[in-house]
């Protein structure tokens, strides 16, 4: 019996009894970030096996059930054709092709479908992955259930999980792939208990919720940055002849702007990461120019805009991270307002791999990169598998990778400022 799940299948051997397995005959894991396409190799792998007609009683040589409807279809189709004058040249070789296509080309799609999935048999093998995939349902649930950034993120972890422990028990047994498969057990376990934390959370918010507020973590511009939880808005005062969009706050304009700016500043902003060339560092944190966000190529007006929310009020050479941006915006919620921070920040990536500004480009370890993410006042948590107990990382330990990235800033632009590109468009304040 199998049983499909949107990250593969189980295989499951029911007892003549009826009585249900305790774990599956074989697990199937779909390759992470899967197209439909690679979805669909998932439903013919878990089709209805192929019923085949041995040759003779005594012989093991059988063939499809398919391919002899096929060549029965053939066989009267030629002598048709036949009788209407069509070459037999052309009649015969379609003939005998068909019912061979009907037998050989199940097993050709069979070998393109295998190579978007990782399946594992066996008891040992079986019995650890079930467990993993009991927490990454846990965790896909509690995804599909809710639009929060945080969540949809950890199921796209899990998945990442599920695929590499399924990888190593098809090419390994459990007794020499043990350590590894310890590793991702710990860190699957680690982010259905950071899942959990975060769906009990959100439903106190929610029982103690009474204004108007967004639900989630995702506006009409696309998905929060990670590490941020939407905040209240306060009740809109009624404002003559202007009808902003429903539950809108007007945000307060300064009184002198030329005073209040400070164009000295950079963006400090976390994204996918990639590998420049050959090196085998990761990219995944990224420092520009506030500047930048005037190029040409960075989707406008939303970069004049972010550019206007960063050099406001800012210390001459102070580096602010996007999640700085986020906490100032009620936490989110003034994001829609601003700009598409998501695909700014994406063609900023784009401008820095292509040459067309200077940036400084960071690999942040995990913790580092978590901390960046999350706001003036947040707290992450990471699981300490020495010490068998989690550790908070909050305010102190973001300062302090602040000041090491803008230790590394300083040696870079010691000589030369960070080069924002060409054509810059006009900000939006006035320049004195």
């Amino acid at each position: 019996m199998y049983e499909r799940t949107t990250w593969g299948w189980l295989i499951w051997t029911v007892p003549g009894d009826g009585t249900l397995p305790e774990r599956p005959r074989q697990i199937g894991v779909l390759t992470p970030g899967a197209t439909m396409t690679q979805r669909l190799a998932v439903r013919w792998l878990t089709r209805r096996p192929a019923y085949r007609i041995a040759l003779t009683s005594t012989s093991p040589v059988s063939v499809r059930f398919s391919a002899v409807l096929v060549a029965v279809i053939g066989l009267f189709a030629a002598l048709s054709a036949l009788s209407h004058g069509i070459p037999t040249d052309l009649v015969l070789p379609a003939l005998l092709l068909a019912p061979l296509l009907a037998e050989c080309l199940p097993d050709r799609l069979d070998d393109r479908a295998r190579e978007h999935v990782r399946s594992v048999e066996g008891d040992a093998a079986c019995q650890y992955l079930q467990r993993l995939a009991a927490l990454h349902t846990f965790v896909v649930q509690a995804a599909a259930g809710s639009d929060r950034h945080e969540l949809r993120r950890a199921a796209e972890i899990g998945q990442n999980l599920l695929w590499d422990a399924a990888d190593l028990l098809q090419n390994q047994d459990t007794r020499s792939s043990s350590t590894r498969l310890i590793d991702r057990e710990r860190l699957m376990v680690q982010l259905a208990d950071q899942v959990a934390q975060t769906v009990e959370r959100t439903r106190a918010e929610s029982a103690s919720r009474v204004d108007e507020r967004p639900r989630g973590g995702e506006g009409p511009l696309g998905p929060l940055p990670p590490g941020f939880e939407p905040a209240a808005r306060t009740t809109p005062s009624p404002t003559t002849g202007i009808s902003p969009l429903k539950g809108y706050r007007p945000m307060a304009q300064p009184q002198s702007d030329d005073v209040l700016r400070t164009t000295d500043v950079h963006l400090l902003f976390a994204h996918e990461p990639y590998y420049p060339g050959d090196a085998a560092q990761e990219i995944n944190t990224t420092v520009v120019a506030a500047a930048s966000l005037l190029h040409p190529q960075v989707q406008q007006p939303d970069g004049a805009r972010i550019h206007d929310r960063l050099t406001h009020g800012r210390t001459p050479g102070e580096i602010i991270p996007l999640s700085t941006l986020t906490h100032e915006l009620d936490g989110g919620a003034g994001w829609p307002w601003v700009g598409d921070w998501e695909k700014v920040t994406t063609d900023l990536v784009h401008l820095v791999r292509t040459g067309e500004c200077d940036a400084l480009s960071l690999g942040l370890p995990e913790i580092g990169r978590a901390l960046i993410c999350a706001g003036p006042n947040s707290h992450v948590r990471a699981f300490d598998a020495a010490a068998n107990e989690f550790i908070t990382y909050g305010p102190t330990e973001r300062a302090a990778v602040l000041a090491e990235v803008d230790m590394f800033l300083a040696c870079l632009i010691a000589e030369k400022d960070l080069w924002p590109g060409d054509g810059l468009l006009p900000p939006i304040f006035p320049q004195s």
